[in-house]
């Protein structure tokens, strides 16, 4: 069976990429299983640094790998949280007081408008020149 490795150690995401790929005969591995640590988030996009976490993994475990970075963008407040979305209240924030802040910051703020972005690349190998990238 053909295997990837998930960078990610989330496990709701674990579950959800794994419920998906095991149909088609692909095996997920989460990174930690490897050992792979968390890779740093230093970019200002989404893709940039799904690439850097997909690259980390591949480069670490010398097999294909998948990333994702995703987050929620609101249009009245210049797209933020956006790329913060999971630290937007805090580098040890939860999912309650990320929104807590989100509502506060959206208090008298008619327009809501907000989108859900989700960058995934997957590399096939750590020095693939061309990874394949989705965003939506």
């Amino acid at each position: 069976m053909p295997e990837i490795v998930l960078a990610s150690n989330n496990p709701g995401k674990i579950r959800e990429f794994s419920a998906v790929m095991e149909p088609l005969g692909i095996r997920i591995i989460p990174q930690g299983d490897l050992n792979i640590p968390a890779a740093p988030e230093p970019f200002g996009t989404f893709i940039e640094n799904a690439l850097a976490k997909a690259r980390q993994a591949c480069l670490a475990s010398g097999k294909p790998s998948l990333a994702d970075d995703s987050g929620i963008c609101v249009q009245a407040l210049m797209d933020s949280p956006g790329i913060y979305s999971a630290r937007y209240a805090g580098e040890h924030a939860n999912d309650a007081s990320n929104n807590q802040k989100l509502i506060a910051a959206l208090q008298g703020i008619e327009q809501r408008a907000a989108r859900y972005v989700c960058a995934l690349v997957l590399l096939r190998h750590p020095n693939d020149p061309e990874p394949i990238i989705a965003c939506a």
